[in-house]
């Protein structure tokens, strides 16, 4: 099986890609109408040889992008030509890959400091002196 290389650390195995052209719409003139130019690459993330949680951050990146059976499709109509849209799906997908590939970062618990706590309790303070000077003044009698 043959490897496609996507960009210089992603790399899926061809029989994963499927590729399909359509006509596009946009600018182009005639040649819209009679040559069908825009891409729609399709990657099947549920059947690929991608680690387990590489793949459900691939899903929930690709939000609305994912069909239920587990199908990444990227669209590409933006450029006149056939390669030049076949180019662009490609990388979008590999961005997808790296974006995917990369763990998030663990959130390590902070807590504010007593500087920073008394400086909120007295900005809070102030607002509310400046919300009750707002009202009615009072009534002497």
């Amino acid at each position: 099986m043959a490897l496609v290389k996507l960009s210089e650390t992603v790399a899926v195995e061809e029989h994963e890609l499927e590729e399909r052209f359509v006509r596009a719409s946009g600018p182009g003139g005639q040649n819209v109408n009679k040559v069908a130019t825009a891409v729609e690459l399709r990657f099947d993330v549920a059947g690929s040889s991608l680690d387990p949680g590489v793949k459900v951050r691939l899903e929930e990146a690709a939000g609305t992008r994912m069909t239920s059976d587990g199908v990444l499709v990227i669209d590409s109509r933006e450029h006149r030509t056939q390669a030049q849209n076949r180019i662009a799906a490609r990388r979008r997908l590999a961005r997808f890959l790296e974006e995917a590939a990369r763990p998030p970062k663990t959130r390590r618990p902070t807590r504010p400091s007593r500087a920073s706590r008394e400086q909120r309790l007295n900005d809070k303070r102030r607002r509310a002196q400046v919300k009750t000077g707002r009202g009615r003044p009072a009534r002497d009698d």
